[in-house]
């Protein structure tokens, strides 16, 4: 739908004198009052027809005090409403915890807190994360409304307004807003509501044996436009998982930042992870919060094939900051590292050996292959999971970047050190140069379910994953991306997910399922304003964070996008060009301009370009009218299959749409194969089979030639035939199989199935049957 549509359709009641005036902003570039411009200089009544009147000074005062006026409205909503839930959840805090207190303090015989009021808490908290959900959404809707207000402006009158509405917008920042201390507080305090006082309580890590458990873990992406919904949702189901309940946050506290190794000539652990091949392993040094950490964790992840019974390992151990130069040079040995935590005795000592086993092993890697940090991946992490049960839990990456570390190019980054210096957590990463970082799109949701045997995951999270909030993305990984996305010049085998970063992933709702106001109707639910066409006038633009630039936010190289922008017309992106890049926000032009903006430039410029456009718009709506004709007409035939219980958990109840990619030029795609021992033995069990029916064809082929009544030349041609189709069919089979086998060998995406062999072997064989019974009847004179 057009931008103006999905305005009013996605209008809340509370915030609906607070919007920006989109139509009347869009009915002032239509009415300048400036003498007509006629581009042919003719004054007949057709070119007076085509003319239009000139956008003036004053027509550009006018239309700007009032764009500043609408900006003023919708800043000045958006920071009241913020005070007003800030200081909404201050009391909800008091009040519960006046409740807890009460429960906890009630003496024998003592009554405590009624459910009703447990039910009021509950109600006023869901009312709260409510107005929270819609604050977010009114100020979505209302930046991607200046966006288009101003791209208009630009393209229908000449006069270029981004440059200078930057700086106001800068001024008052409205889209900024950071949610995460609000998501937080309310997860407290909503499950202890929930649990009624008694929520629960243990070690975070803890889990329980794993051995009588299945654990799977899906990944999927989170258009930016949908983060604080999902968090919402989320929150009412499971509590935000703090490891430090006795501080209050602060935005370092989530922040998790890692440096992979690998060695730059050869990428052998790129290729290893991607390939999943049989104990790839991926290297990296992860710490987190700010870089004034000092301890450092130091993680192996080996890859194990199900078949092998083993599972995937991921190994850590801690290390101080001031030791990982020392420790990665060889300078520094395991036995060193671990003398003190000896001392002390605060771990076991076969704990202890593990970990040192793990430092050597590690330690003998990186110095004996070569391995150099090449790529960094920050991001900010909210968990959600309750303590002491990892039967479900759930993690949102967002703000994911990835950054390169390696000293290639004779670029020194780290120089001699684990990691470069100039730069933190401080995203965007706005000082580095456009080379070296790579902003990632979306967020990253991993979901983790522990089930037993036959048990099924809660409805809750299986209506959340086959919602459209997200796509799935299984096997994604951050250090692949950012490797590929990092050097396009050294690395030619791309992980399936790149050709689909242009994609807009955006759904429209399939299901109920979201935030809901119980008691007031007059809001909208989870996502009314999300109902994307694919041929839509214009989407929407999900505001930056924390200021990333325009210039920034869609980076293409070798003709596939390193980041994809927000608003899919924005494939390409103006430089910035306001005062301070780090505070920018991005403007897009579009590639492929809705028709009404074309025909009125068109008709601004008037003479043959106007009929030109007038042509070409009216075409593409008849073929577009002919092709919707055609799909209407067309016979179809069979019955549709239904998904299976595995499909309808991952892509829901609704159609599932494929969509082939091509790789970039010099590129090629690696596509996942899941490759077990049986499947060598399938392939190796059909080359049988095809030999069998060989030697079944070759020996009737003999018994013709040599136990016929007399050797005529009849029966030396049908033995001729036969023996013909037994060396064919062998030559077939081996064929076939030598290519099976190395499919399989090399993870090909190869077709396994066989559509002609088999049909092709029957019919040339029941032609020398027939061939044999037409000369035998001759023979016999039967005909």
């Amino acid at each position: 739908m057009k931008f103006g549509e999905q305005l009013r359709s996605s209008v809340i009641r509370e915030y609906q004198w607070y919007y920006i005036d989109y139509d009347g902003l869009k009915d002032d570039l239509k009415h300048a009052s400036g003498p007509p411009v006629d581009s042919n200089g003719g004054s007949s009544k057709k070119a007076r027809r085509l003319s239009k009147a000139e956008w003036t000074e004053d027509d550009e005062a006018r239309f700007v005090e009032k764009l500043e006026s609408e900006l003023d409205k919708v800043h000045t909503k958006q920071q009241v409403k913020a005070v007003e839930i800030s200081r909404r959840i201050q009391v909800s805090e008091r009040e519960v915890q006046d409740v807890i207190n009460r429960l906890n303090e009630r003496g024998l015989g003592q009554d405590g807190p009624t459910e009703e009021e447990f039910i009021l808490l509950e109600e006023d908290l869901s009312d709260i994360i409510a107005d929270v959900h819609d604050l977010a959404k009114f100020v979505q809707v209302n930046y991607t409304g200046f966006y288009k207000i101003i791209k208009k402006h630009d393209k229908l009158t000449g006069w270029h307004l981004k440059p200078v509405f930057e700086s106001r917008l800068k001024a008052k920042p409205f889209y900024k807003e950071n949610y995460d201390a609000s998501v937080v507080k309310l997860s407290k305090l909503y499950d202890l509501v929930r649990t009624r006082g008694n929520p629960v309580k243990g070690d975070s890590a803890a889990g329980g044996s794993q051995a009588s458990f299945i654990r799977h873990t899906t990944k999927y992406w989170v258009h930016p436009d949908n983060v604080t919904e999902l968090k919402l949702i989320i929150l009412k189901h499971l509590p935000v998982l703090v490891f430090n309940a006795s501080k209050e946050f602060e935005p370092a506290d989530s922040a998790i930042t890692s440096i992979y190794y690998d060695n730059p000539e050869t990428w052998e652990l790129y290729e290893g992870r991607l390939k999943k091949t049989e104990g790839a392993e991926a290297i990296r040094l992860r710490w987190y919060g700010g870089m004034q950490t000092e301890t450092i964790f130091v993680e192996r992840k080996t890859h194990r094939e199900d078949w092998t019974g083993e599972k995937s390992v991921k190994a850590r151990f801690a290390l101080k900051e001031k030791n990982v130069n020392a420790y990665m040079r060889g300078e520094l040995l395991p036995a060193a590292i671990f003398e003190k935590a000896k001392k002390e005795g605060k771990k076991s000592l076969k704990a202890i050996a593990e970990d040192e086993r793990l430092a050597a092993e590690v330690q003998y890697s990186v110095l004996k292959k070569g391995y150099k940090p090449v790529c960094r991946s920050f991001y900010n992490r909210t968990a959600f999971q309750l303590p002491a049960d990892a039967r479900v839990r759930i993690s949102l990456d967002t703000e994911l970047t990835m950054i390169r570390e390696d000293n290639l190019d004779g670029v020194k980054r780290s120089g001699d050190n684990w990691r470069r210096t100039d730069i933190g957590i401080d995203y965007p990463f706005s000082q580095l140069p456009p080379g070296d970082v790579v902003r990632f799109p979306y967020a990253v949701l991993e979901v983790k379910l522990q089930t037993q045997l036959g048990q099924e995951p809660p409805e809750w999270v299986r209506q959340l994953i086959a919602s459209h909030l997200v796509e799935a993305v299984p096997k994604f990984s951050k250090f692949i991306h950012g490797v590929a996305s990092l050097f396009p010049d050294r690395i030619h085998l791309l992980p399936y997910w790149m050709p689909q970063m242009d994609v807009d992933i955006r759904k429209p709702v399939s299901h109920d399922f979201g935030i809901t106001r119980a008691a007031h109707s007059g809001t909208t639910t989870t996502s009314d304003d999300d109902d994307y066409d694919s041929d839509d006038e214009e989407t929407v633009v999900a505001p930056p964070r924390n200021g990333e630039t325009s210039a920034e936010g869609a980076r293409h190289r070798n003709g596939w996008p390193l980041q994809l922008p927000t608003d899919i017309e924005g494939q390409t992106a103006d430089q910035a060009t306001g005062v301070g890049d780090d505070d920018a926000y991005p403007i897009y032009d579009s590639e492929d301009e809705d028709d009404e903006d074309r025909l009125a430039e068109a008709r601004r410029a008037g003479g043959p370009a106007y009929y030109q456009a007038l042509a070409s718009t009216k075409a593409r709506a008849a073929a577009r009218s002919c092709v919707s004709f055609l799909h209407k007409i067309t016979p179809r035939q069979g019955s549709a299959i239904p998904p299976n219980a595995r499909l309808e958990t991952i892509f829901g109840s609704g159609p599932i749409t494929t969509k082939r990619f091509r790789a970039p030029k010099g590129k090629k795609i690696y596509v996942p194969v899941r490759v077990e021992p049986k499947v060598y033995f399938a392939a190796e069990r059909t080359f049988l089979g095809w030999l069998e029916y060989s030697i079944y064809i070759g020996t009737i082929a003999v018994t013709l030639l040599n136990f016929g009544h007399k050797p005529t030349v009849a029966s030396f041609v049908v033995a001729g035939a036969f023996t013909l189709l037994a060396f064919l069919s062998l030559s077939y089979a081996v064929g076939v199989y030598l290519y099976r086998s190395k499919a399989i060998r090399t993870r090909k995406v190869a077709k396994y199935y066989d559509k002609w062999g088999p049909s092709a072997l029957c019919g040339c064989l029941f032609l020398a049957i027939g061939l044999n019974f037409a000369f035998e009847g001759r023979d016999r004179g039967w005909w």
